[in-house]
């Protein structure tokens, strides 16, 4: 039985394909003719393809000087019963300058009988006679699971992990109010915590914002803890640090500061870049698309986990498998080359469990991921990729405009990476990039020091483009933003999509859903427009982005109604005009994408700005009976207490320590904090980092004030949030079906 959810508008119908088994056993009579017998006698092999089947080549080994070879060979075809499947036969005569072509035969697979082996002899010429064994069976399982639902291991990771937090709960509202602490599992509320991107900026300051959670016992009841590039920098570092959670953030973290005081550019070197391209060519080689993201992704795996290269994202579940940690949601952005992401991008999570798109209810075990695939069934397994890569993929970003992380300017008066991505579209990630060498016209007169300086990254830049396109002989990854993006095998290629309306059997998770006017003042009114539009499974590969190319937190992952989480924790890092800017940017966009799919969420009042002014956090609550619906504290970056007190309640004294906590973060003219800044001194790095700690530890009493009521509202509402959502609790008159990327009108759901 298949689940469904509200976020679900397109179903994959998965309809099994047929796997076409042929042993090439023997051939009788192989021939050059009279003339060429007389020459050579032949030494002949058989090469077979199904055009219409991935990975459509296959070839036996050849035998010397034998007309009549027995081979006994067999090989597999994954076929779409649907299509006009045809074997290709061709008789080769293997030769030392170039093969030979014998002849070639066809046979319709159509013709066989699903279950039943054939003996079938394809002649050539008048002589020649190729003996095949073949046989076509139904594929009963998959290699993708389809479903909404929760995958088992973190249904049995939720159970394992709320003991703990109901234990964690109980000891952060130690001698509070009987009231306010959970009697039964139950009343446990789910909590998630949730970074932005914002590269190194991002990746600091969720390091602050991590130690003051492990330290003061709010990681301990936190279920979840989801981020977006940068934040998932961080993450990577923690969660593959050999010996956390034993050991915490503050030691982690002072080894993280080391890491990042030196600049990750200084990996471009040709002792560096020789094993780049080496381990490039491997992948390349072995049939996976290669692009610039893989090397970025080196480079900051080789900054942030040294040592730790050949980490995967699965083995991440030593960390968890008891529920010791709250589990990890990454994610990217699925996005096509011919629509604005800001309009359309299907969101990608990984955690160490699974990875997939919600959005469709098809997901994979992470070792799978990068594979080839065809109807839900691998068709190439490749070896899982290192965290590195994910790393890379999850920041891509930066890997498209690696010029700007140079420090070369590829447009005028764009400060920030989140507005310059506010000016990129798909069509330049697959066009020619004809910005990437611009520089900035030269003023009048004597060049000043800044100009100099540009034209020497300017230079570096060209260098590193010229080393690895006569190393790799790919112009494709620098001189297109397509080359820099990520790519990967397309993973639902050859399934079948249904659109569905928008469905729930939960009317109360129904209203509010239109975008409010007050949304809509400050968003695009185009963002999102086509987010129900479907993948097109016809594509052998797909551009995985930064997810921050269309909002920068990555709250879908945790609204999930599966999950079912209560209280959503989220730290911005996200850059804004200035200090004292509003930073309800990105909030804003993920009020409208939670309303557009139907989901709940609370109310965004950018109006509390006006008459609260600058704040180190704030909160949103559901409207009174909205039971569904979590509760969002969000936390910006901004430096307001932490000038006149270094730690909650403990004023600064010395000119020393109100130096150290007197800078700006947006407005400093320095930019320490800049997007595209890759290397931390250590001082900018501390001040970042004790500022995030010290905002969050000044606002532990608003978190458990929001947990205590998550409590109550637990206890009086013992049914929130189910789990899954049956197909047969949905009206059929709700469901508005048609063919979608190849659907057949007559494929029966299952």
């Amino acid at each position: 039985m298949s689940a469904i959810d509200p976020h679900q508008y397109i179903i994959v119908e998965h309809q099994y394909s047929h796997k076409f088994r042929v042993t090439v056993v023997r051939a009788e009579n192989v021939t050059k003719g009279a003339l060429g017998d007389l020459l050579d006698t032949p030494d002949p092999y058989v090469e077979l393809s199904v055009p219409t089947s991935p990975e459509s080549r296959k070839r036996t080994r050849h035998i010397d000087n034998d007309i009549h070879p027995k081979w006994n060979e067999t090989f597999e075809f994954l076929l779409d019963p649907q299509q006009e499947n045809v074997l290709e036969m061709t008789l080769m005569d293997a030769n030392y300058v170039m093969d030979e072509t014998l002849g070639t035969a066809t046979y319709s697979i159509n013709k066989l009988n699903v279950g039943q082996s054939e003996m079938v002899t394809l002649s050539i010429g008048k002589t020649t006679k190729v003996y095949l064994e073949m046989c076509l069976e139904v594929c009963t399982s998959t290699d993708l699971r389809f479903s909404m639902t929760l995958c088992d291991q973190e249904k049995f990771y939720r159970q394992t992990r709320r003991d703990r937090v109901m234990l964690g709960i109980k000891k952060l509202l130690d001698m509070e109010n009987p009231r306010y602490l959970p009697c039964a599992p139950k009343e446990v509320p789910t909590i998630a915590i949730v970074g932005s991107g914002g590269g190194f900026r991002a990746m600091v300051g969720f390091s602050g914002v991590m130690k003051a959670l492990y330290e003061s016992g709010v990681l301990d009841c936190a279920t979840y803890v989801a981020g977006l590039s940068g934040s998932t920098w961080y993450m990577s570092t923690l969660y593959s640090h050999p010996e956390f959670p034993a050991k915490g953030p503050r030691e982690i973290n002072q080894e993280l500061m080391k890491s990042v005081s030196s600049s990750p550019l200084k990996l471009l070197l040709p002792l560096h870049i020789k094993r780049y391209i080496k381990a490039l060519w491997k992948k390349k080689a072995g049939g996976q698309p290669v692009t610039f993201t893989d090397i970025f992704g080196m480079l900051i795996g080789e900054t942030l986990v040294p040592g730790r290269m050949n980490t995967t994202l699965s083995s991440m579940q030593e960390k968890i498998n008891e529920g010791q940690s709250p589990l990890p949601l990454f994610t990217c952005l699925h996005v096509k080359p011919n629509v604005s992401e800001l309009m359309f991008a299907d969101w990608v999570e990984f955690s160490p469990y699974e990875i997939g798109m919600a959005k469709y209810g098809t997901f994979m075990a992470p070792e799978l991921f990068g594979s080839k695939f065809f109807m839900g069934s691998v068709v190439k397994k490749y070896e899982e990729n290192p965290l590195h890569f994910l790393m890379g993929v999850w920041g891509s970003a930066f890997s498209i405009l690696f010029n700007r992380v140079l420090g070369v300017k590829e447009t005028a008066g764009t400060s920030t990476m989140e507005e310059e991505l506010e000016h990129i579209k798909p069509e330049h990630i697959v066009g020619n990039d004809t910005t990437d060498n611009e520089e900035e016209p030269r003023r009048a007169g004597t060049e000043s020091v800044e100009v100099e300086d540009e034209r020497q990254r300017s230079a570096q830049a060209s260098w590193v483009q010229r080393m690895f396109t006569s190393m790799v002989g790919d112009t494709a990854l620098f001189n297109t933003r397509e080359g820099r993006a990520g790519k990967v095998h397309n993973f639902m290629l050859g399934l079948n999509l249904n659109y569905t309306a928008p469905v729930t059997p939960a009317s109360c998770l129904m209203h509010q859903v239109s975008v409010d006017e007050e949304v809509d003042a400050v968003t695009d009114p185009d963002e999102f427009e086509r987010i129900y539009e479907p993948l097109d499974v016809r594509s052998k590969k797909i551009h995985v982005v930064d997810s921050g190319l269309t909002f920068n937190l990555p709250y879908p992952l945790i609204l999930r109604p599966q999950r079912g989480v209560d209280l959503i924790i989220s730290f911005d890092f996200s850059a804004r005009p200035s200090d004292s800017s509003p930073p309800f940017k990105e909030l804003l966009l993920a009020e409208k994408w939670a309303r557009m799919n139907k989901l709940p969420f609370p109310k965004i009042d950018v109006r509390v700005f006006d008459r609260e002014g600058l704040k180190e956090c704030y909160v949103f609550k559901p409207r009174k009976g909205d039971k569904h619906c979590p509760t969002v504290i969000h936390f910006v970056l901004a430096n307001i207490h932490f000038r006149d007190f270094k730690a909650p309640g403990v004023p600064r004294q010395t000119d020393k320590e109100k130096e150290f906590a007197d800078f700006d973060i947006f407005d400093d003219p320095a930019t320490p904090y800049s997007t595209f800044n890759f290397q931390y001194s250590n001082q900018a790095f501390k001040q970042l980092h004790d500022l995030m700690e010290f905002n969050t530890l000044n606002n532990i009493e608003v978190i458990k004030d929001a947990i205590k009521d998550c409590i109550l509202q637990r206890r009086e509402n013992p049914s929130h949030c189910p789990a899954s959502f049956s197909l047969n609790d949905i009206d059929n008159k709700k469901v508005l079906k048609r063919n979608v990327g190849g659907m057949r009108k007559d494929t029966p759901n299952r």
